[in-house]
C-alpha cells in the first residue's frame, strides 16, 4: 500500500474553519502525529498533502487546507488556495467547530462542494467540551441540508463512526480502465519502452508500470522491448499479439515495424483516456489545423521534471507543431499542481499524459477549457497526428473513433 502512487488514491480533503480542529481530526483518523497541531490560528498556511493508509479504507491521500476564515492579503491567498483543492478531492470533510457552530463560512464552501458534485461528510469536532446541545445540532444539520457526525479529534470519540462514514462516501469509479477492456486473458501484449538518457535509472516511469500491472491483473501478457529490438521481437513472436503500446515518442517507427492489421496505440493515449475524457481531446486535435500565425499555444504537465536538451515539452513539440502547421507559433508553459486560469489568450492546450495527476484533477482541467471554448488534447494524441498515426492510434477507442469520423 506504501508505494500506491499519489494519483492513484481516494483525496480526501478536510474543510473548516481556523481552529476547528481539522489536523487534529487527520491525526486522529490516523492514528499518527502526520499533521502540526496548534492553539494559534491559522497555523495550516498552505494545502499540506499526505499519502497514508487508514484501516481499513487502503491508500489515500488526505489534504489539510488553511481556515475558511483566514484574514489579510495572504489569507485571501490562503483561502483561494483552499478552494483549489476542491478540483481534485473525491471525497469533501467538513469539520464544524462545536463551540462555534455554522456560519457564512462553512455555507459557502458547501455549496461549492455540491456544485462540484463531490461526496461530502459533515462532522461536529470538540465534542469533548459540550458546548452545544442535540437540538442545536439539528438546528445545524438543517441550516446546511447535512447529516453531522459528532467527533472529539482530542479524545478520538466518534472516529470510528466517521471512518465507517468515509468507506460508505469513498468510491472509485470502476468501469474507467486502463487496458483491461482492450484485451482478454491469454492476450499477448507488446509494449515499446524506449531507454533513453531520459530514462529513469534502474526502473519504469509510472504510466509503464501501471500498463503492466493491469495487463496481468488482466490475466493477458506483457512483452517488454524496446524500440531497437521491436522488429527482432516480431520475428520471434509465433502469434500476433492483441495490442501494440508504445511510447509516444517513438510512435513513427513503431508505427513502421508494427503490421497494420495489429492494433496500435501508446502509453499516452490509454492515460487520456483512464485520467481525462479522451473524446473531447480527440475533439481538441481538429483545432490544430486551423492554427494562425502568432496564435499561442499552452503546454500544460501535471508535475515538475528536470528538463532535458531535447525535453518534449519545451522542445520536442513546439517543434512538431510548428513543422506540421507551417505556422509562427507562440508558446507558454505551466507545470506542477496549479492549472493556469488566463486560458483566454490560447488558441490551444496540449496537455501531458497526467500520470501524476488524479482523474478528478484532469476531468477539471479539461472542464475548464471546454467552458472557455479552449480546444485541448493531449501528448500522446498530438504525437499521433503529427506522425500520420492518430486515425490508426485510436481505432481501438469506438466512441473516439466515430468523433473523429465525424468531425
Amino acid at each position: 500500500m506504501n508505494t500506491t502512487p499519489t494519483s492513484s488514491r481516494l483525496h480526501i480533503a478536510i474543510f473548516g474553519r481556523r481552529n476547528a480542529g481539522k489536523s487534529s481530526l487527520i491525526n486522529a483518523l490516523t492514528n499518527q502525529e502526520v499533521a502540526i497541531v496548534s492553539d494559534i490560528a491559522g497555523t495550516t498556511t498552505d494545502p499540506v498533502s499526505k499519502a497514508m493508509e487508514i484501516l481499513p479504507i487502503g491508500p489515500v491521500v488526505i489534504i489539510d487546507t488553511a481556515g475558511l476564515d483566514d484574514v489579510g492579503p495572504l489569507g485571501k491567498m490562503r483561502i483561494r488556495k483552499t478552494y483549489e483543492v476542491l478540483n481534485k478531492t473525491d471525497l469533501a470533510i467538513l469539520v464544524i467547530d462545536g463551540t462555534e457552530g455554522v456560519t457564512e463560512f462553512e455555507e459557502k464552501i458547501l455549496k461549492a462542494i455540491r456544485e462540484k458534485n463531490i461526496p461530502l461528510i459533515g462532522v461536529i469536532n470538540k465534542k469533548d467540551l459540550l458546548n452545544h446541545s442535540q437540538s442545536q445540532k439539528k438546528e445545524w444539520e438543517k441550516r446546511l441540508n447535512l447529516k453531522l457526525i459528532e467527533v472529539s479529534a482530542k479524545d478520538k470519540e466518534g472516529i470510528e463512526e466517521l471512518k465507517m462514514a468515509i468507506i460508505k462516501k469513498a468510491s472509485s469509479d470502476e468501469s474507467v480502465k486502463l487496458v483491461g477492456d482492450l484485451i482478454k486473458a491469454g492476450d499477448l501484449v507488446v509494449l515499446v519502452i524506449p531507454i533513453d538518457k531520459a530514462a529513469p535509472k534502474g526502473r519504469l516511469i509510472l504510466p509503464q508500470q501501471q500498463t503492466i500491472r493491469d495487463i496481468l491483473d488482466s490475466g493477458a501478457m506483457a512483452l517488454v522491448v524496446k524500440d531497437t529490438e521491436l522488429e527482432e521481437a516480431f520475428n520471434k513472436i509465433k502469434d500476433k499479439p492483441s495490442l501494440v503500446i508504445t511510447d509516444s515518442q517513438v510512435f513513427n517507427k513503431v508505427g513502421t515495424i508494427v503490421p497494420s492489421n495489429v492494433s496500435l496505440t501508446s502509453f499516452s493515449i490509454l492515460f487520456a483516456r483512464y485520467k481525462g475524457d479522451l473524446e473531447e481531446l480527440v475533439r481538441g486535435v481538429r483545432a490544430i489545423k486551423n492554427l494562425k500565425d502568432g496564435d499561442k499555444v499552452l503546454i500544460a504537465e501535471g508535475c515538475t521534471h528536470h528538463r532535458q536538451e531535447d525535453d518534449i515539452g519545451t522542445v520536442k513539440i513546439p517543434r512538431w507543431l510548428r513543422q506540421k502547421t507551417g505556422k509562427d507559433l507562440q508558446f507558454k508553459w505551466s507545470s506542477g499542481m496549479t492549472f493556469p486560469e488566463d486560458l483566454e489568450t490560447c488558441s490551444l492546450i496540449v496537455h501531458c499524459g497526467a500520470c501524476m495527476l488524479n482523474r478528478k484533477e484532469m476531468l477539471y482541467r479539461i472542464s475548464y477549457a471546454k467552458e472557455r471554448g479552449i480546444p485541448i488534447v493531449n501528448y500522446g494524441i498530438l504525437i499521433a497526428y503529427v506522425n500520420g498515426l492518430f486515425p490508426r492510434a485510436i481505432e481501438i477507442f469506438k466512441e473516439a473513433k466515430k468523433i473523429y469520423e465525424e468531425e
